[in-house]
């Protein structure tokens, strides 16, 4: 299996479910099926950071940017 964005993904059924309904979705707009793999690598490219940032709330603190800290102006 190539090593794909996020991989780890894989083993969670809600992103399973979630590739395998873009599997089905992907096959009909083509008229064939595109296969497991397609699928699952193209799903994830896609839509992958934003599946996490929505169902993963701990990965969602470490995605939170700092705010640089002011700098203030020494007057003399």
């Amino acid at each position: 299996m190539k090593k794909w964005k996020n991989r780890k993904l894989l083993r969670n059924p809600e992103v399973l479910a979630e590739i395998h309904r873009h599997l089905w979705i992907e096959s009909e707009k083509s008229g064939h099926d595109i296969g497991f793999d397609n699928a699952a690598e193209d799903w994830l490219r896609q839509f992958s950071d934003d599946w996490a940032e929505d169902n993963m709330p701990k990965k969602k603190f470490f995605l939170i940017k700092r705010r640089p800290k002011a700098k203030m102006a020494l007057e003399g």
